[in-house]
């Protein structure tokens, strides 16, 4: 394993500091959505999120040898919520998908809601919207606690890199609905929701059936209620939840949503999910995030060579584990909150990777105004989403700074 450069850490660092200061300029200006309201039961609001990075890999450059240095827009979203009834409600958000990567980038569509809010025990979303899946998914990257998202295998729609025919939905949406809601005191929340799934045309892909993709997420909160819009989370609260200590369980089914048209098989996922947040006796802030994931796609690995358009989800287990710790003093305008991270992934007919994740980050407004500087080392960037049996990839190192910014 190489060191990081001198001067390329020297680089990074001076990055680093610019980005703060001209967010200690600009440290003044609000950091809310406009909202336009009609009366007590009609508005509409608008906002827009943007995230971005620097990143450095090493051995990745053109020549195989030297460091790869990429900047890199890695979100730009724009929001719209609004009330038309006091029982209904809709969401529209847009997505730059995939955008440093010219064959898959597209301004598209990333939510589109129809929200039915009858009570807090019982509300229908329908749509395009995001799939009942663990923690990572239903925090999305805007609302994680660590800038790079969530390391172990995805769900199918977040696997997938398009909706319809040969594809499964894209970052963590599909196409249907989701029944949600949670007791009266908060503390159990469900949701269960019925979407597309894997889409095949009659000469390709595995579900030759059009069979339906079923998923559901149930979740105890054992201390302090977490609260978010919907069935949305979050996987950190900066201390302003509450202690918080909430299990979840989520799962995903379809029968033929995996492999080919000749080598199809049945996809089952299953996770467990785990969020602890303590506000400590001198208001610093510990928190503690964990998932296990086992998934059984059934199909056989003649699908990776079969010759048709394969949909070769992860089939095996993997887990993860962040812990972080919120300064309490804040030094400028914001806190730091450093923290480790490791992802361990054990694919069943496909070679065994990880990682090892170690940053800060620099919290100013939340979820709203925060940096990130982290540093990674492991092989699951190498090997990829290939899960075929004989992949093969190096443990590289990777430096990171990033900015979010949410209005």
């Amino acid at each position: 394993m190489k060191k990081l450069n001198f001067k390329l850490m020297f680089a990074g660092i001076m990055m680093f500091a610019g980005i703060m200061a001209t967010t200690l300029i600009l440290s003044d200006q609000a950091m809310a959505g406009a909202k336009l309201e009609v009366d007590e039961t009609k508005w509409i609001s608008l906002g827009i999120g943007v995230r971005s990075s620097f990143t450095t890999v090493e051995d990745a450059a053109g020549n195989g040898t030297s460091r790869s240095k990429d900047f890199n827009l890695d979100n730009a979203r724009i929001y719209i919520n609004g009330q038309i009834h006091k029982y209904i409600k809709f969401e529209f958000n847009t997505e730059c998908f995939f955008c440093d990567n010219a064959a898959l980038r597209n301004f598209d569509v990333l939510d589109a809601v129809g929200k039915f809010e009858i009570s807090p025990m019982f509300n229908i979303w329908a749509g395009r919207l995001l799939v009942p899946s663990d923690r990572a998914e239903m925090s999305g990257p805007f609302y994680a606690n660590t800038y790079e998202f969530n390391k172990t295998p995805f769900y199918p729609s977040d696997f997938s890199t398009t909706f319809g025919t040969n594809g499964a939905g894209v970052y963590g949406r599909d196409d249907g609905v989701n029944l949600w809601g949670s007791s009266a005191q908060g503390k159990l929340q469900y949701v269960f929701g019925v979407f597309n799934g894997l889409e095949s045309s009659s000469t390709s892909g595995a579900n030759q059936s059009d069979n339906l993709l079923f998923g559901v997420r149930i979740a105890y909160n054992f201390l302090t209620p977490e609260k978010n819009p919907g069935y949305y989370t979050s996987s950190t609260y900066y201390g302003n939840g509450g202690d918080i200590f909430t299990l979840a369980f989520a799962g995903q089914h379809q029968e033929d949503g995996a492999g080919t048209i000749l080598n199809p098989g049945d996809f089952s996922g299953m996770s467990v999910d785990m969020l602890f947040e303590k506000v400590l006796g001198n208001k610093g802030v510990a928190t503690i995030e964990a998932e296990y994931k086992v998934f059984d796609s059934d199909y056989n690995t003649a699908a990776f060579t079969d010759g048709g358009t394969c949909f070769c989800m992860f089939d095996g287990d993997a887990w993860t584990a962040t812990a972080l710790y919120l300064f309490p003093q804040k030094t400028g305008v914001g806190q730091f909150q450093p923290y480790v991270r490791y992802t361990d992934v054990s694919p069943d007919s496909s070679s065994d990777r990880d990682e090892f994740e170690v940053g800060v980050n620099y919290i100013i407004s939340g979820h709203n105004a925060r940096i990130a500087a982290f540093y990674q080392s492991g092989d699951i960037e190498t090997k990829g989403l290939n899960y075929a049996p004989g992949v093969t990839g190096a443990d590289v190192d990777t430096f990171q700074i990033a900015f979010q910014l949410q209005f």
